[in-house]
């Protein structure tokens, strides 16, 4: 038998216990074969317990193998790195607890929290930089550990009373689908709801659009007092958050609409 044969073959018995792949190695190696897929089994249940600790604690431990148990016989690794196998186990999570969506969308949160744990530094918003800007050409990039996910559930109540060591809420289902956005700031992982609106306009500003432009739209769509304070609103929060990694002056000739915002009431504080 050739190494590469052999390697296929030693491959091939620790995804799937085959039988023939055991036998081809030939029967002297069958004790030292349990004990490699033992400890090859034992180390991805590990990874997906030290990952989704919340989720374990939230379905308990028996309910957390069986579940981590059917991950390692639907999807092996793929990765050169262990820390990406944990990465699709909220989808397996979905195929299980079709009548439970909390337990998916909690790992999801999870995952993001710990992979946004090890993303891209962004250096902080210099606010003194602001008095500068021309609104109607600016343009807002985010730090780059900002995502969102999709909700249904209250899972993001039930991930924070978790980690406060809290007694969790029992699990409901939204009025509507919501969002989270998730970053981190400095070394802290950090979350919140966020509402469509702002859903939307992290959306388009990520995609390019100018706060002008943003501007525009929440006039269209709630009328000049109401879009505007929004626009503000909005912008104050991210600064305060440390969700806004820089503006950029794109250098148009403004239009007198988004200035507005950066005139009176609603000034960003430093």
């Amino acid at each position: 038998m050739s190494l590469l044969a052999l390697q296929r073959d030693f491959r091939q018995w620790l995804d799937t216990e085959s039988a023939e792949a055991a036998a081809r190695i030939g029967d002297q190696a069958t004790p030292g074969l349990s004990v490699y897929l033992n400890n090859y089994r034992s180390a991805l249940m590990a990874c997906l317990a030290e990952s989704f600790g919340s989720v374990k604690a939230w379905i308990g431990d028996d309910a957390f193998e069986s579940a981590a148990a059917a991950h390692i016989e639907r999807q092996p690794p793929c990765s050169w790195t262990l820390d990406d196998y944990a990465l699709e186990f909220p989808e397996t999570l979905d195929a299980i607890y079709v009548a439970d969506p909390e337990i998916a969308e909690l790992a999801r949160l999870e995952r993001e929290l710990g992979r946004i744990f090890v993303g891209k530094d962004a250096e902080p918003l210099d606010v003194a930089t602001l008095a500068d800007i021309d609104w109607e050409a600016a343009t807002i990039d985010f730090v780059p550990t900002l995502t969102m996910i999709e909700v249904t559930t209250n899972a993001a109540s039930i991930w924070s009373s978790l980690a406060e060591d809290k007694r969790p809420p029992v699990a409901e289902m939204l009025p509507r689908p919501a969002s989270v956005a998730i970053w981190r700031v400095a070394f802290m992982p950090t979350f919140r709801t966020i509402e469509d609106d702002e859903r939307k306009a992290i959306e388009a500003l990520a995609g390019g659009a100018t706060f002008s432009a943003l501007c525009a739209t929440f006039v269209g769509e709630h009328g000049e007092t109401e879009g505007l304070a929004l626009a503000g609103r909005l912008l104050s929060q991210w600064i305060a958050d440390g969700l806004v990694a820089r503006i950029r002056d794109q250098s148009v000739q403004p239009d007198n609409l988004a200035a507005r915002i950066c005139k009176n009431d609603y000034r960003v504080a430093e």
